[in-house]
């Protein structure tokens, strides 16, 4: 299996990107680390070659670009996320919190029906790697607070900054 990425920049920023044949599966965090892509990709992928390829991303890339320009409120390219079942549940749970709207994190661990389990919710959610794209940034504190982001709390502002603009 090929991995195919390039870096997405945004104003004085820049995060890569990352797609297998079957959809995106990475969108990381603004600044990242130049080693934190590839490590995740070894250990989730260890058999895929990372390839850098611009033209293949490009649809990737056009479609971040407007949501990061405020033309844009959701997503039509495929994803390819890669979590474990439970992961996976919360990540699609997290992909119907609507645009410019917050839930928190025991809305979501009662949407998909196991209202005790805030905290494992928290903790798969900690785990997405497709950010933006699969909208961990608008999960918040039952207080309504800012709580953990692994894009970082500036980045989670940022994105719910531009949500409240142009939604």
């Amino acid at each position: 299996m090929d991995l195919y990425f390039t870096m997405l920049n945004w104003n004085d920023t820049s995060f890569p990107i990352a797609a297998t044949t079957d959809g995106l599966c990475y969108v990381g965090a603004l600044n990242e680390p130049a080693d934190l892509f590839p490590d995740w990709a070894r250990k989730q992928l260890p058999r895929a070659d990372l390839i850098e390829d611009t033209r293949i991303m490009q649809p990737y890339q056009e479609q971040l670009m407007e949501y990061l320009n405020g033309t844009r409120t959701h997503f039509s390219f495929p994803l390819h996320l890669i979590g474990t079942p439970f992961q996976l549940e919360v990540w699609n749970a997290l992909r119907h919190v609507p645009y410019g709207v917050t839930a928190t994190y025991s809305d979501i661990a009662e949407r998909i029906y196991r209202p005790n389990a805030t905290r494992a919710v928290g903790t798969a959610i900690g785990k997405n790697r497709v950010l933006i794209v699969v909208p961990c940034h608008r999960i918040i504190g039952k207080k309504g607070d800012l709580t953990g982001y692994w894009g970082g709390l500036n980045m989670k502002r940022q994105l719910l900054a531009l949500e409240q603009l142009t939604g």
